[in-house]
C-alpha cells in the first residue's frame, strides 16, 4: 500500500469513531493497517509482472476498483485543470497514460469473473461495473475535458506527430463523440442512465447462462442407454457422476465438451434430444434465469442510445469504425453466403434422410449430429473416433507452437514457478529470437466457475512506457476440452484442434504487438478486422506438412498415415453447409436485433423464428445461438458484430491464399504478413493495413472455394 493510499485509509478510519475514540483505537489501526494489505493496489511482485493468483483476496476486490478510480479520475482532473495551451502530450497523451492502475485492477478481476468466478465475485462485479461505468461516462461527456481534445484535434500540426500519434489523436477525439460529448446536458444524463443498465444488464445475463449451463445435467444409471458412445466419453460421465456423488451412474452436461459426443454417437435418441434440447433452451425456461426480459430491455437501451447519438439503429452506430461502414455491407454478405449454404444444407439433409429411413426416423435437429457421423463414415470411411488418437492435446499444443516458430520465429519455454488461475493452466515464457516478447497462459479444462467457449485475453496488453521501455502483453488463452480421464489423455476433434489454432492466432496477434500505445495495442483492431489473425491461423491445422510433425498416435507415437489424412483432405467440405447455416443464421439474428429502429414490445422467440423463417433456415437445423444465451452480442463485444467471423473468413481465406501461391511456411509472406498487419495492432486503418499485405482488395472466392460453396 503506498503512502497516499495509508494516509486516505487511516483518515477513512478514524472519521468512523467519535472523538473520544480516535486515542483508544489509533494503535490498534496502525498495527491492522500494517499488517493488512491489498495486493492489487502494490506493484505485482512478480515475474515480469503477472498477476498473483494465489495471493489474491476476494475481499481486496472492491477498495481496489475504489482506489483506482479515485486515482484515474484525480489524473483527469489534473488535465482538466492545466492552464498550458492544450497540445498532444499534455492532453491526448495524458489521457492515454491516466488509470494505469485501473487497467491493471480491472484485467485481473474482470478476466477471473470469466474464468474462476463464484457468488461472491458476481455480486463485487454488480457494485463496481456502475462504478467503472459512471467514471467513463463522467470522462467522455466531461465539457471541458472534450474542449480539450477538440482544441489540439482541430489545431494539432498533424505533420509533426508520426502515424500511431495521429492514430491515438484521431481515436481519441471520435471515443469522445461518440461516447456523447456533443450532447446537451440533459440528454448527457439519459445516455449515462442507459450505459449504467447495460452494464448491469449484460452481468445479469452472462450470469444466467452460466448458471444454467451449470445446473442442466443427465443422469444415466442404465449402461445401456449408453450405446454407440466411444468408452472414452462413457469414462469421463462416470468421473463427472462420481465427483457429483453419484457413484455408478453416469452424467453429461450440456458443455460442448459432453454433448457433442452425445449428439454424435448416441444410439438413444432420446438421449440426444434432452441434451439438445438442455442446451438450445438455455434461459428460456420462465424462471429466475430466463434471459427473454433481458434480451428486450438491452435491445431497445441499444436502440436509444444509438438514436441520441444520432444513427437511426445501433448497428449503425456499432459498424460506423468498422471496417463495413455500414448494416447493409454486412446484411449483403451474410445474405448472399446464406442462400449457397441454404443449398448446399438442403443436399445434406437429403443424405442423411436416406440413412435415417432406414431407422424410420424423420430428421430433426438433435438427429444431425448423429447422422452427419454415419453419413462421413459411409462416404468416407472416416470418423471423429478415428482421427482423436492422433489429437492428444499437448501434441496439437506443439504443433501450433512449431507453426508459430516456422512463421514467426517464435519459440515457448514453459515456466511452471509463475502463478497461475487454475492449478491445470500452463504458463509459458514467450520469445521471438531468442527475445522475452511475451507470457502465455493456456487453461484447457472446464469447471463451474468458467464459463463455456473459447476465448483469447490479456490480462496486461503490450506497450512502451513514458521512458519507452516495451512492456511486454500477458495474454491468455481459454478453452472447454475434455479433461484426460483414467490413463486416457485429453483427446481433441476436429473441431477442437482448430479452435485451439483459432485462439492462439488471437495469442499471436497480442504477443507480436509492437506499438506504443496501449489503446492502440494488439487486438485493439475494428470487430470485423480482429478475427484475422485467428481465423487464418486455423487454416494451417490440417494442412499435411504440418499434421507430420504433431498428429501422432498417443499411443504409439508414430504419426497420422498418409491414408487418413487423404480421407480427412477428401471430407474437408464434407457437412460445411450445416456449418455456415447454422453461423450465418447466428449472424443474421444479431443484425436482426440491432437494426431495429423502434423499441421491441414482442416475443422474443417469435422475434427470432420469423427472422429463420425469413433467411431460410432448414427446420432441421437450429441458429448456433438462440438469443436466450447469446452471450457473443449480450454480454460480450459483438453485439452488431457477429458478421465479423464471416466478414474476416473472406479476408482469412484470401491472406492464406498468399501462401498457397508461393509456400505453406514462406517466410517473406510471413514476415509481411506480421509487419503489416500483427504488430500493428490499431495504429493504421484496417483497410490500409490490408491492401500493404495483399496489395489489392479481398476477394470472396477463396472463402467460397474453401467452404465448397462456389
Amino acid at each position: 500500500m503506498t503512502k497516499l493510499n495509508l494516509i486516505a485509509s487511516v483518515i477513512l478510519m478514524m472519521s468512523l469513531y467519535s472523538c473520544d475514540d480516535i486515542n483508544v483505537q489509533k494503535n490498534k489501526n496502525n498495527k491492522e493497517m500494517t499488517e493488512t494489505k491489498n495486493i492489487l493496489l502494490e506493484d505485482f511482485n512478480t515475474p515480469y509482472g503477472v498477476p498473483p493468483f494465489d495471493q489474491l483476496k476476494i475481499e481486496d476486490y472492491k477498495p481496489a476498483y475504489e482506489v483506482a478510480i479515485k486515482k484515474k479520475q484525480a489524473e483527469i482532473d489534473a488535465i482538466i485543470a492545466n492552464t498550458d495551451e492544450p497540445t498532444f502530450k499534455n492532453t491526448i497523451e495524458a489521457i492515454e497514460l491516466s488509470g494505469a492502475l485501473l487497467e491493471k485492477v480491472d484485467g485481473v478481476f474482470s478476466n477471473l469473473t470469466s474464468c474462476n468466478t463464484n457468488d461472491k465475485m458476481e455480486d463485487i462485479a454488480q457494485e463496481v461495473t456502475p462504478m467503472v461505468t459512471a467514471l467513463y461516462d463522467g470522462i467522455s461527456m466531461n465539457d471541458a475535458l472534450f474542449q480539450k481534445v477538440k482544441a489540439v484535434n482541430d489545431n494539432c500540426d498533424r505533420s509533426k506527430l508520426n502515424r500511431e500519434q495521429v492514430m491515438l489523436l484521431d481515436e481519441t477525439y471520435k471515443s469522445f463523440v461518440r461516447g456523447g460529448a456533443n450532447l446537451n446536458e440533459e440528454d448527457k444524463a439519459k445516455l449515462k442512465e442507459i450505459n449504467k443498465k447495460l452494464g448491469i444488464l449484460s452481468l445479469n445475463y452472462g450470469s444466467n447462462v452460466l448458471k444454467e449451463t451449470n445446473k442442466f445435467k443427465i443422469v444415466v444409471d442404465n449402461k445401456k442407454d449408453l450405446a454407440g458412445l466411444p468408452e472414452s466419453v462413457i469414462t469421463a460421465a462416470a468421473e463427472t457422476a462420481k465427483e457429483d456423488e453419484q457413484d455408478g451412474k453416469w452424467v453429461f452436461t450440456i458443455q460442448k465438451a459432453s454433448l457433442i459426443p452425445v449428439l454424435s454417437y448416441a444410439n438413444d435418441r432420446e438421449l440426444r434430444k434432452e441434451a439438445f434440447l438442455g442446451y438450445t433452451n438455455k434461459g428460456d425456461h420462465n424462471d429466475e434465469f430466463d434471459n427473454k426480459e433481458n434480451v428486450k430491455q438491452m435491445v431497445n437501451l441499444r436502440l436509444e442510445k444509438a438514436k441520441l447519438l444520432g444513427y437511426k439503429n445501433y448497428a449503425s452506430y456499432m459498424l460506423e469504425d468498422n471496417m463495413a461502414k455500414t448494416p447493409e455491407k454486412a446484411i449483403a454478405l451474410i445474405n448472399d453466403v446464406m442462400k449457397k449454404a441454404n443449398v448446399k444444407s438442403k443436399e445434406e439433409l437429403k443424405d442423411l434422410q436416406k440413412l435415417a429411413d432406414k431407422d424410420n426416423i424423420e430428421i430433426k435437429p438433435w438427429d444431425w449430429w448423429y447422422y452427419t457421423e454415419k453419413l462421413r463414415k459411409a462416404k468416407y470411411n472416416l470418423s471423429e473416433e478415428e482421427m482423436k488418437p492422433y489429437f492428444k492435446l499437448e501434441n496439437v499444443r506443439d504443433g501450433m507452437f512449431n507453426l508459430a516458430g516456422k512463421l514467426y520465429d517464435m519459440s515457448f519455454k514453459e515456466n511452471k514457478d509463475l502463478p497461475k488461475m487454475d492449478s491445470k493452466a500452463e504458463s509459458y515464457e514467450v520469445y521471438r529470437k531468442d527475445k522475452l516478447i511475451a507470457i502465455l497462459y493456456i487453461d484447457y479444462f472446464p469447471r463451474a466457475s468458467k464459463r463455456g467457449g473459447a476465448w483469447m485475453t490479456a490480462y496486461r496488453k503490450q506497450y512502451r512506457d513514458e521512458n519507452g521501455k516495451n512492456i511486454i502483453p500477458i495474454i491468455s488463452l481459454t478453452t472447454n476440452f475434455t479433461p484426460p480421464s483414467g490413463d486416457k489423455p485429453s483427446l481433441l476433434n476436429l473441431d477442437e484442434v482448430t479452435t485451439l489454432f483459432h485462439e492462439f492466432g488471437h495469442g499471436i496477434h497480442g504477443m507480436l504487438s509492437n506499438c506504443q500505445y496501449e489503446s492502440l495495442s494488439g487486438t485493439s483492431v475494428p470487430r470485423d478486422f480482429v478475427e484475422l489473425p485467428s481465423q487464418v491461423n486455423e487454416n494451417w491445422a490440417l494442412q499435411p506438412e504440418l499434421l507430420k510433425t504433431y498428429a501422432h498416435n498417443y499411443k504409439t507415437g508414430k504419426p497420422m498415415p498418409d491414408a487418413l489424412i487423404k480421407k480427412m483432405q477428401k471430407a474437408g467440405t464434407f457437412n460445411n453447409g450445416f456449418v455456415v447455416a447454422e453461423f450465418d443464421a447466428a449472424a443474421a439474428l444479431d443484425m436482426a436485433w440491432h437494426t431495429i429502429t423502434k423499441p421491441f414490445t414482442g416475443d422474443v422467440n417469435e422475434f427470432e423464428n420469423n427472422k429463420m423463417k425469413e433467411i431460410g433456415l432448414i427446420n432441421e437445423i437450429v441458429v448456433r445461438y438462440r438469443s436466450t444465451y447469446y452471450t457473443h452480442i449480450f454480454s460480450g463485444g459483438y453485439a452488431a458484430g457477429y458478421y465479423a467471423y464471416l466478414w474476416t473468413a473472406v479476408l482469412d481465406a484470401d491472406a492464406f491464399g498468399a501462401f498457397q501461391e508461393t509456400s505453406l511456411f514462406d517466410k517473406a509472406t510471413a514476415d509481411l504478413f506480421r509487419k503489416n498487419i500483427l504488430s500493428k495492432g490499431g495504429t493504421e486503418d484496417a483497410e490500409k493495413m490490408w491492401l500493404n499485405f495483399r496489395g489489392r482488395e479481398p476477394e470472396v472466392k477463396f472463402y467460397l472455394d474453401r467452404m465448397g460453396l462456389k
